[in-house]
């Protein structure tokens, strides 16, 4: 289960606090307002952490420490440029510039930037998913949270004074250089880098761009010249001027998004849209887009919340509520997803896909007359176009949890007619005969379907149901078998049946073995534990 929470309620450092002591291993997503932010943890500690729509300060970081030379930094960007599957780690090291060892040494740095910049959050919410791991990340580190905690609070209330003289990074300053150099004050080297961008044409977030320094070190630097009197605000960078090349680069991030989605090079284009949030923070398509990509990587969490972004950014409208609702719907939060599914309803009313999902969800939640009632009406908005398997699917089912046995038969005969590849409908339709007692046609059909799509696994496991019941146990093993092989967790009666053969079979230890694995499953099967005491018992 996720573990969600407010970061009103509970701090970013209390949470990692809790995920070490607990040993976890997944994501933590953090957001805040338009950002967002993750650590991955790997038993407790911390693998890797990025902030979304953040500079990638590798590069930055080793021009900083003296390791590599403008120079060598502009020639890898160049060939990143080129090679955009390639790390600009991998191509400084390809390059001669660094070791992988120094490599590895400064993304550990950078990691601990990126957390360290997280726990000035302060708004907004977060969410842990368990056994998420970060995509194509070469190297990951180990990090005690506990080692990052006491320089965290540090940063945190030294963050808490600095906002108050810079409470935003589009703010404006300028520095009175004839009053600082008449000073003759000593300044640090962070001032000392940040002082000729301090024009008064630069915002904050500027400053920190070209200055390759990180927001905190920018902060405290400006925080002391404001305080000393040697830097003024002058105002506040206008959101609506964005230069016409800003605009440009959008598209061919945007263009470049759309095509490696086409072409299923999802991180790819994962990366593109990112970089067209970053531009431009209220583009609410780009948001939608890297919804769509993590709800292709079964990330359903994260897809609610950039669908969610998109929603607010680029209106609600009904493609983006319907995604929104599928979201959460595969993420098991069935009352949002009736919510919103309700919204997206009310704005396109005669959608036969919106009204199919929010079928779908009433039959989720046991709501089986309701779920009928608004499939009904998909297929009557529909009209002459045909509607989807996944109507027959749910309508069947919504039939014959009602016991309308020969309705749902009805139903599954014209989806199949109509679908006649679909072997989950095949599959449906076997399985009800069989509960009608027409085993050989539900037999037949099973058979038939198999021979088509024998990687369905649910298919071997409703065969197997067959033969079980029949009292054909071999060929309920064999069938059983294959089930388990193709989906291991497919269900605890499965393993459960497993052992009842075994048993018959006078293979008491193999017995053992598959009903403990149905406990494992379903701790509550009271037939798998009985099993289990009675065979003990006899030894």
């Amino acid at each position: 289960m996720a573990i969600k929470g407010s970061l009103k309620e509970a701090s970013l450092p209390d949470v990692l606090q809790l995920l070490s002591l607990g040993r976890k291993s997944g994501c933590l997503s953090i957001t805040d307002r338009s950002s967002l932010g993750y650590i991955f943890f790997d038993h407790g500690r911390i693998c890797y952490a990025t902030v979304v729509n953040r500079r990638d300060r590798l590069g930055d970081i080793l021009y900083k420490s003296g390791r590599i030379t403008q120079e060598q930094l502009e020639e890898a960007i160049s060939l990143q440029d080129r090679d955009r599957d390639k790390k600009l780690g991998e191509i400084l090291v390809e390059n001669g510039a660094i070791s992988r060892a120094e490599l590895e040494h400064f993304i550990r740095i950078q990691i601990e930037e990126a957390v360290y910049f997280l726990f000035t959050w302060r708004r907004g919410s977060f969410t842990f998913e368990s056994d998420v791991q970060p995509h194509r990340q070469d190297f990951l580190v180990s990090i005690d949270p506990e080692a990052l905690l006491l320089e965290g609070a540090r940063r945190v209330d030294e963050w808490s004074l600095i906002e108050k003289k810079i409470p935003a990074f589009d703010i404006i300053f300028r520095v009175d250089k004839e009053h600082l150099d008449s000073a003759a004050v000593s300044l640090t080297d962070e001032q000392k880098l940040i002082v000729p961008l301090l024009d008064g044409t630069r915002d904050v977030r500027q400053v920190i761009e070209q200055s390759a320094l990180v927001e905190f070190e920018v902060g405290k630097a400006l925080y002391g010249l404001i305080t000393a009197g040697f830097a003024h605000r002058v105002g506040r960078r206008d959101s609506a001027e964005k230069p016409e090349t800003a605009n440009v680069r959008v598209d061919e991030h945007r263009n470049l998004g759309v095509a490696f989605y086409r072409t299923g090079m999802l991180e790819e284009s994962l990366r593109e849209f990112r970089r067209v949030v970053e531009l431009r923070p209220s583009d609410g398509s780009a948001y939608f887009h890297i919804g769509l990509i993590h709800f292709r990587q079964a990330q359903w969490q994260q897809a609610v919340e950039y669908f969610r972004q998109s929603a607010e950014r680029g209106g609600a409208r009904p493609a983006v509520l319907y995604d929104l609702a599928l979201s959460h719907e595969k993420n098991g939060e069935y009352d949002e997803a009736e919510a919103t599914y309700a919204e997206a309803a009310a704005r396109a009313r005669r959608d036969p896909r919106i009204l199919t999902g929010w079928g779908v969800v009433a039959l989720l939640r046991g709501d089986y007359e309701v779920a009928a009632g608004r499939l009904d009406r998909a297929r009557e908005v529909a009209g002459e176009d045909r509607v989807s398997p996944l109507w027959y699917w749910a309508r069947s089912l919504a039939a014959a949890s009602r016991d309308h046995h020969d309705e749902a038969e009805a139903v599954l005969r014209d989806g199949v007619a109509e679908y006649p590849d679909n072997n989950v409908l095949r599959n449906n339709l076997g399985a009800l005969l069989e509960l009608l007692g027409r085993v050989d046609e539900s037999e037949a059909l099973l058979m038939a379907a198999l021979a088509d799509e024998p990687s369905l696994p649910q298919l071997s496991k409703n065969l197997g149901d067959l033969h079980y019941r029949a009292g054909r146990y071999d060929e309920a093993w064999d069938a059983y078998q294959r089930a388990i092989k193709l989906q291991p967790e497919l269900g605890d009666d499965v393993f459960f049946k497993l052992g009842n053969i075994a048993y018959k079979r006078l293979d008491r230890e193999l017995a053992s073995e598959y009903w403990q694995r149905a406990l494992e499953i379903n701790p509550n099967h009271e037939l798998a534990q009985t099993n289990l005491e009675t065979v003990s018992a006899l030894q």
